[in-house]
C-alpha cells in the first residue's frame, strides 16, 4: 500500500515539473480515492507535498533571478492570512461536499490551462499554440498593469496595487486552506497581469508564495486537529521529488501547449470521477 504513495506522489511531482502549475490538484483524489485516505488527511499531506516541492522549484529559479522577492511575499502573506480561513470552512464542511467543491474547482482549472495552452479564433474555432501564435493567451493580455515599474523594474506598490495583490493572495491562500491545492493558476496570471511580470519570473515568484502558503494551511490544519499518517507523507512528498526533477528535466523537450492540453483533459476526467463516486 505505500509504495501507492511515492507512486502517486510522482505523477504530482511530474506534472508540477512539467506544467508548472496545476498539477497539484490531482493529489487530493489520488489520496482519498486511490489509497482511501480521509479526504481532510488528503488534504494535509498534499499541502506537505506541495509545499516541499514547490520550495525546492523556487530555490531552483532564485538562483537564476527568476523571482521577485519583495512582490511574492506581500502576496504569502496575504495568503498565510488565508489560508488559517480555508482549513476551517474545510472543517465546517462535510467530506462530500467537500470533494464535490474540489471537482468544480477542478473544472474551472482544466478550463483555465486549455485556455492558456492556446488561442482559440473566433471565426475558424481552430486552436493555435501558444509558442506558434506569437500572441498571449487568453487571460494574460495586458492592456495596462494596475501595478507600475520604476526605471530599473522594481515595482512601485501604490496602495492599489498592494490591494489587488492582498486580495488575491488571500483567495489563493483559502483555496491551499481548503483543498491542498497551491493556488499558481491564481497567482501566475495575477502576477502577469496586475504586475507586468514575465512568465519565467511569476512562476518562480509564485513558487516561494505557493511554499509559504501551504506552510500555513499545514500549521492551520494540525491546529484544528488534523492528523497525518507520516509514513504515507514522508512517501508522497519523496515522490513529489523526484517528479518534480524529472518533468524539470524533460519539459523543455516537449511542446508546453501539448502539454497542458493533456493535462486539462486528465483534470477533466478526474474532475468527472470525483462528481459521479460522491453522486453515485
Amino acid at each position: 500500500m505505500l509504495w501507492l504513495s511515492l507512486l502517486f506522489g510522482s505523477i504530482v511531482g511530474l506534472s508540477l515539473g512539467l506544467t508548472g502549475g496545476g498539477g497539484a490538484i490531482f493529489a487530493v483524489p489520488l489520496l482519498a480515492y486511490g489509497m482511501g485516505v480521509p479526504a481532510r488527511e488528503a488534504v494535509a499531506i498534499s499541502l506537505v507535498s506541495v509545499g516541499l516541492t514547490s520550495f525546492v522549484g523556487f530555490l531552483g529559479k532564485w538562483r537564476k533571478g527568476e523571482a521577485e522577492l519583495r512582490t511574492g511575499l506581500l502576496f504569502a502573506v496575504a495568503g498565510m492570512l488565508g489560508a488559517p480561513l480555508g482549513a476551517w470552512i474545510g472543517r465546517q464542511i462535510p467530506e462530500a461536499w467537500l470533494m464535490l467543491m474540489l471537482s468544480v474547482l477542478m473544472l474551472t482549472i482544466a478550463w483555465k490551462m486549455w485556455q492558456k495552452s492556446c488561442r482559440t479564433m473566433v471565426q475558424t474555432q481552430v486552436c493555435i499554440p501558444v509558442e506558434t501564435s506569437g500572441v498571449q493567451p487568453e487571460g494574460y493580455a495586458n492592456d495596462g498593469p494596475s501595478c507600475q515599474r520604476d526605471a530599473v523594474g522594481q515595482l512601485i506598490l501604490t496602495s492599489r496595487c498592494a490591494r489587488l495583490l492582498l486580495i488575491v493572495g488571500v483567495a489563493a491562500g483559502i483555496l491551499s486552506g481548503m483543498f491542498g491545492v497551491g493556488g499558481g493558476f491564481i497567482i501566475v496570471p495575477a502576477l502577469i497581469l496586475f504586475s507586468s511580470m514575465s512568465m519565467s519570473r511569476a512562476v518562480g515568484t509564485s513558487l516561494m508564495v505557493i511554499s509559504l502558503v501551504s506552510a500555513s494551511g499545514l500549521v492551520s490544519q494540525l491546529w484544528v486537529g488534523q492528523s497525518i499518517t507520516l509514513s504515507i507523507t514522508t512517501l508522497f512528498a519523496t515522490g513529489g521529488f523526484i517528479g518534480l526533477g524529472v518533468g524539470q528535466s524533460v519539459a523543455h523537450r516537449l511542446s508546453a501547449s501539448m502539454l497542458q492540453r493533456v493535462f486539462s483533459v486528465a483534470i477533466l476526467l478526474v474532475a468527472v470521477f470525483v462528481i459521479v463516486k460522491n453522486l453515485s
